[in-house]
């Protein structure tokens, strides 16, 4: 069969639905994910050894005659295969455990090509567990793939080998490598000395050195970069040059006015980005902004700027939150900036709200506060700005649709806003399609939130301070646990279930509430009531808590298993205390005390900047484990680094000469299907 790199993958020979099915389960699913599912390590098996020289420790690959081979069953029912390997230089045993199969694979007489560890077993020296060729000849120069030579090794499942994979991608590497077409530019190519992509490819799988396989690398995570920012570029050239919005200027006066009523003093860098985002409302082409700031920075009113200038030029406008509880909060702020000193109503739309039509009303100059129920409301008046907070909690869709609802040809001017702390390099490569605003500084009055790492060994201590600070303070506090139920597996992870029944042993003279995402929305809302009113001491949570909970009086966090957690979102769960000016603290209690644990953990202590820690998380962790297993909208790379900053700006170098010659790609076609853009959407899917 003449296959396709678009194919399903059961068409590869010795493939079929079976193994595919466990393909599936590692992403592969054509025959082009097959060939460029890469390994993530290499065995040295490339020194190939005499028989008569080996020592026990050494891992070796040997060539002989197989003089024999049978299998045993030991006492304790483990069947046990043996062999003895022979070259004109000694004998040497082989053994596999739990392999019976192989008395029928393999047959005396044949010459193996054997690669293991050289041990005892007995008091013989024997090759533990080797991977096995067979050969025609002694000797012969043949192309061996699993011996005598750096050995791929790649990502696995359960019924589905390193042996295996290699065998099938070899087949493509000589049937289907040649259809592969060019990804980049040749010129792109010899400017920056990349490799031809079939080479790296086949450089990638079967290297003839460790330095082959950094030139490899080089040039395939050079390919992921560049496909991510030239996607972002043309997406961004797309929106500027099809998209056409309605300008909400305003004037100096205006917004000395606006300044001039809020209940405090703006920070320099919300003065700055209020600057630059008036500055964007005033011009015909959409605005589409990133505003990242830490909690309690002051993004709200840095969007109630936006707002007063679309209400001053007679529109409307609509921030969607993610939780009743925000974007309660939200209104409640929104009303006191703009509805008490300005008369602009501010409408809250929530999920149950009965007749949400007759809510969405006003003189046109309203702002419309709800969750995902101001999504279904077609009646309501021309948006001229939206506001999303915390927009991975929606969908590409969900998000679409509240800019789409607009009755006229006109795009509402948009501003996304995030507390998740995003490193600039991250930030430039994710969303180089959208306009970046940072708020760094701290409001007046906001004090840092002591931070200690808490090891075992002071956990009662602990407790018995918790609970006289509470007392003391008249202060709330939140109990952090990664899991909701009790893992069979994970036993020394806290869950919050039975947490929150052991604490309730712990702090007998407190009132302790518990909130996980599996309960029901009604139930959490009163349990937040519950804590928002004062009836709660301490709130044992999942993370849950992350975003969008408001407790003035909490003084203290504790973070159960912190170890599991990246550093921005352990900052971000930081961010639900000290919002005040009392002083509050953050807890930080883990199990596992390794070198790597104790360096990330005690960043915490004292780095409080969210964008700082964001960079730090992602050169010990990566963007994948920066935000959790892909969320957030984190690129599927595999080779690439954003740690990596030179080869970062080499691509942004690149992509930039290309599309500054041919802007739509027309000369390159099949790097512009790869970067095709469907649909205009605002952030990156």
């Amino acid at each position: 069969m003449d296959l396709s790199l678009d194919a399903s993958v059961q068409y590869v020979p010795r493939v079929g639905p079976r193994m595919a099915t466990l393909l599936k389960k590692l992403g592969i699913e054509t025959v082009y994910d097959l060939l460029t599912y890469v390994p993530f390590r290499y065995d040295d098996y490339s020194v190939v050894s005499s028989i008569g020289s080996v020592q026990p420790g050494e891992t070796v690959t040997l060539v002989g005659t197989l003089d024999s081979i049978s299998t045993f069953i030991t006492k304790n029912g483990k069947r046990i295969v043996t062999g003895r390997l022979r070259d004109n230089t000694g004998v040497i045993n082989l053994t596999w455990f739990n392999q019976s199969y192989l008395v029928k694979v393999l047959k005396g007489g044949e010459t193996l090509s054997v690669s293991g560890k050289v041990d005892w077993f007995g008091p013989k020296i024997t090759l533990t567990s080797p991977v096995y060729e067979v050969l025609r000849e002694a000797g012969e120069d043949t192309k061996s793939l699993h011996t005598g030579r750096l050995v791929p090794v790649y990502p696995e499942t359960e019924g589905l080998s390193s042996k295996w994979l290699r065998g099938r991608i070899a087949h493509l590497l000589e049937s289907v490598l040649e259809k592969l077409p060019e990804t980049l530019p040749q010129r792109v190519i010899d400017a920056e000395g990349l490799l031809p992509l079939s080479v790296a490819i086949r450089t990638i799988h079967f290297p003839q050195s460790l330095a082959a396989v950094e030139k490899a690398r080089e040039r395939l995570a050079f390919d992921e970069l560049f496909i991510m920012i030239t996607r972002s570029k043309r997406q961004k050239r797309l929106w500027q040059t099809t998209q056409t919005s309605r300008p909400l200027p305003i004037d100096d006066r205006d917004l000395e006015s606006f300044t001039g009523h809020l209940p405090f003093t703006l920070t320099s860098d919300q003065a700055k980005e209020i600057g630059n985002i008036l500055n964007d409302l005033g011009k015909r082409v959409p605005m589409n902004r990133l505003l990242e700031g830490d909690v309690g920075s002051g993004k709200t009113v840095v969007a109630a700027a936006a707002m007063f200038a679309a209400a001053r030029n007679g529109m409307s406008s609509a921030l969607l939150a993610p939780t009743q509880i925000l974007a309660e909060q939200h209104a409640a702020t929104l009303r006191r900036i703009l509805e008490e000193p300005f008369r602009i109503p501010v409408y809250l739309v929530i999920g149950g709200a009965k007749k949400k039509s007759t809510e969405i009303r006003g003189d046109g100059q309203g702002v419309y506060v709800g969750t995902h129920a101001l999504l279904e409301v077609t009646d309501h008046p021309e948006w001229g700005f939206i506001a999303i907070d915390e927009q991975q909690r929606f969908g590409v869709s969900q998000r679409a649709k509240l800019r789409e609802a607009t009755q006229t040809r006109t795009v509402p001017h948009q501003l996304t806003m995030t507390a998740t702390p995003i490193p600039r390099t991250l930030a430039q490569t994710m969303f180089g399609n959208l306009d970046l605003s940072v708020l760094t500084t701290m409001p007046k009055g906001r004090i840092p939130v002591k931070t200690w790492m808490v090891p075992g060994t002071k956990r009662n201590a602990a407790y018995a301070w918790i609970e006289k600070e509470l007392t003391a303070t008249d202060s709330q506090a939140f109990v952090i646990c990664p899991l909701i139920d009790v893992s069979e597996t994970l036993t020394t992870v806290k869950a919050v279930t039975s947490e929150f029944e052991r604490l309730k042993g712990i702090f007998p003279r407190l009132r302790l509430g518990l909130l996980h995402g599996r309960m029901k929305p009604m139930e959490k809302t009163a349990v937040l009531r519950d804590l928002h009113d004062r009836k709660l001491d301490i709130l044992v949570a999942t993370p849950v808590v992350e975003v969008g909970i408001d407790i003035p009086e909490a003084t203290i966090i504790v973070i159960e298993a912190a170890e599991r957690f990246g550093l921005s979102q352990l900052h971000q769960l930081r961010g639900r205390v000290g919002r005040r000016e009392k002083p509050s603290y953050c807890l930080l209690f883990t199990e596992t005390e390794t070198p790597e644990v104790t360096q990330r953990l005690k960043a915490m202590e004292t780095v409080h900047n969210g964008p700082e820690l964001a960079e730090l998380d992602l050169t010990l962790r990566g963007p994948g484990e920066l935000f959790g297993t892909r969320q957030h909208g984190v690129p599927g790379f595999t080779l690439a680094k954003l740690t990596d900053t030179k080869l970062v700006a080499r691509v942004q170098t690149s992509v930039d000469s290309v599309l500054a010659l041919d802007p739509t790609l027309a000369n390159f076609p099949h790097l512009r299907e790869l970067t095709e853009i469907d649909r205009i959407e605002t952030t990156q899917s």
